[in-house]
């Protein structure tokens, strides 16, 4: 009876999940040379190793892959966004360095101690990237609400 299903009920432990950390993220690139560039040289990620048709960094705790896709495909589905401490510097560091730019700092929300700023780039895959800023704000600017 090789290979036949047994009809008898496989017990699921009903084990408690919990995902709380992401170890990677993959953004798919036509080139990769051009987008193991950018990622290392203009956005100054370090760069860890190649594997095939795929490149690997750091980013903080997380580790981004970019690799090349057989198939056709769409990059409009995915937002990376990166925390900075001044969007603003940030943001035009970038635009210097040829970065495309879609968004330029804005703010977002006003929370209880600090505003939420955001702008938005696009790597050279067309890949949107945005940076956000979580700035506090001071007790007189608090007070001035």
């Amino acid at each position: 009876m090789g290979g036949a299903v047994s009809n008898d009920i496989i017990e699921d432990t009903q084990q408690s999940v919990h995902l709380s950390e992401i170890g990677q993220i993959a953004l798919t690139v036509h080139d990769l040379a051009l987008a193991k560039d950018f990622y290392q040289n203009i956005l100054g990620m370090q760069f860890l190793f190649d594997a095939g048709t795929m490149a690997f960094f750091q980013c903080g705790t997380i580790r981004l892959m970019i690799g090349v896709s057989e198939k056709p495909f769409s990059n409009e589905g995915t937002i990376l966004y990166f925390r900075v401490p001044d969007i603003h510097g940030v943001h035009s560091t970038l635009k210097n360095r040829g970065v495309s730019s879609v968004q330029e700092p804005h703010l977002v929300a006003r929370m209880k101690s600090h505003d939420l700023w955001m702008s938005f780039l696009k790597d050279p895959d067309g890949n949107t990237l945005a940076l956000m800023s979580e700035i506090t704000r001071t007790l007189s600017e608090e007070q001035n609400q």
